[in-house]
């Protein structure tokens, strides 16, 4: 709405000037005094018309300006050819006033309407890119990478969080074992978490199968019926996965991948932290929790030391990486 400020400069000028221009036109005072109020109800008006295209939506505003100057364009090119053939100007003005109003309103309301109609299909256009991603299990919501996975952007759509999961969830939340209570009110608090991120939508299936017991049976059969990937960190909820053909998003598979890759022959700096299973080895962690362990190690616990790989090993529960001492 306009402001107050706005609406009174608005209704001074058209008062002032036009009783000025009445002033000097007609040469007395009564004559700018009526054109001043003609004036101040010309301002009036043009105030009621500003309130109501402030109300209006700016697609049917735009629209309807560009099919009112199209109206006004063709009205133009129209009377250009009929004028030379009409004598009477007075004729010609008139015809040329009737054609140009026909158009201009007939263009005013096509390409309103036309406006709203776009409008309509860019609303109804999905956001690219966005798609159902799959189903989180319990513990990859426990877990809590995945939030920081959807956190950084390379997640992008729609997760499903079935309800018979969210009860298990909140089961453990409420178990009397401190540490699955622990875990499951950190898993509550990571779903709170992935559900104020913009990247990703969190939605609450209430699809339940009474007839299946178990909820990963439960989630194998959602999974079988939507097709829809299972996001999880269970190891024999994997292997069951795959067993029926099920895509399966496993976060330790992923976490895996993008650990630095370290071949035979390179060297790393490691701190022996403690005695390996064989006679004299010793075992060193890197950052990302990957286990070292060092051949003839066991002596310099405590400490810092160069070593030297001379294997990968790529297991299920992840990678261990077999080393000697640099000499």
């Amino acid at each position: 709405m306009p402001s107050k400020l706005f609406s009174a400069v608005l209704l001074i000028t058209c008062t002032g000037f036009s009783g000025l221009i009445g002033y000097l036109l007609l040469g007395n005072l009564s004559g700018g005094a009526s054109l001043a109020v003609g004036g101040g109800l010309l301002g009036i008006l043009l105030l009621g018309l500003l309130r109501r295209c402030l109300q209006l939506d700016p697609f049917r505003i735009i629209g309807g300006t560009v099919g009112l100057v199209a109206g006004a364009l063709s009205s133009t090119l129209i009377s250009w050819g009929y004028q030379r053939s009409i004598e009477r100007p007075e004729i010609a003005l008139a015809l040329y006033a009737l054609v140009t109003s026909v158009l201009c309103l007939m263009g005013l309301q096509l390409g309103s309407a036309k406006a709203r109609e776009l409008k309509k299909k860019a609303e109804s256009v999905p956001e690219v890119g966005r798609k159902t991603i799959g189903i989180l299990d319990t513990s990859v919501i426990i877990d809590g990478r995945i939030a920081d996975v959807c956190e950084t952007g390379f997640v992008w759509g729609d997760l499903i969080i079935p309800q018979f999961v969210l009860k298990e969830l909140q089961m453990i939340a409420d178990s009397s074992e401190s540490t699955k209570r622990t875990r499951g009110r950190r898993g509550l608090d990571i779903l709170n978490k992935m559900q104020k991120l913009s990247q990703v939508k969190i939605i609450i299936d209430d699809t339940d199968y009474p007839s299946v017991k178990e909820v990963d049976q439960k989630l194998i059969t959602m999974a079988k019926e939507t097709g829809y990937a299972i996001l999880t960190n269970d190891f024999n909820l994997n292997k069951v996965a795959e067993v029926h053909s099920i895509q399966v998003l496993n976060i330790n598979q992923l976490a895996n991948s993008l650990k630095p890759v370290v071949l035979p022959g390179e060297t790393m700096k490691v701190q022996i932290i403690k005695e390996g299973k064989e006679h004299g080895q010793g075992v060193a962690y890197l950052d990302d929790g990957t286990m070292v362990v060092v051949d003839n190690g066991r002596r310099y616990m405590g400490r810092n030391v160069d070593v030297s790989v001379t294997s990968v090993l790529q297991t299920t529960a992840g990678r261990m990486i077999f080393a000697v001492m640099k000499v």
